[in-house]
């Protein structure tokens, strides 16, 4: 029993020590500031929004020439021809936001994986979950991001 409790005590003890010689190096960064200072991410945000406008726009117009049709008849033709444009319209806007957000989210995956290399880290984390320790790299993913050479 006494051998048990020996040979226990010291497994845990020399985990214990493998555990805390191999403790991972963590990084941290502000995602949110990555993709506010990330030019493609800040130039697909505004072509999605411009998307959107001119798709606001064009409810706006059709609206107006709805009103100048007279016959009930022409009005439920013009609508559902509206509603079938619109909705291929709306279609093509949500699949280039998605496109564009699949783009971005693998560009800052390459990246995060690229300094984590470059900095031997074993992690990256989002900088919410660290209270304290760990290495900034917000600044590193974002020049990355922005550089040429990717």
């Amino acid at each position: 029993m006494k051998n048990i409790k020996l040979f226990v005590t010291t497994l845990l003890i020399l985990l214990g020590l493998n555990l805390s010689a191999n403790a991972a190096t963590i990084g941290y960064a502000d995602f949110d500031k990555v993709l506010s200072q990330y030019t493609y991410a800040r130039n697909s945000f505004k072509d999605i929004d411009s998307k959107l406008t001119e798709l606001q726009q064009y409810v706006i117009d059709k609206d107006k020439q709805y009103k100048t049709i007279d016959s009930p008849i022409q009005k439920k033709t013009f609508e559902e021809q509206i509603q079938r444009e619109f909705k291929t319209k709306e279609e093509r806007v949500y699949n280039l936001k998605v496109q564009k957000e699949k783009e971005i989210r693998d560009s800052i995956i390459t990246a995060c994986k690229s300094v984590a290399a470059a900095k031997k880290l074993d992690v990256i984390l989002d900088y919410g979950v660290i209270y304290a320790g760990g290495v900034d790299v917000t600044n590193d993913i974002i020049q990355y991001l922005n550089s040429a050479k990717k």
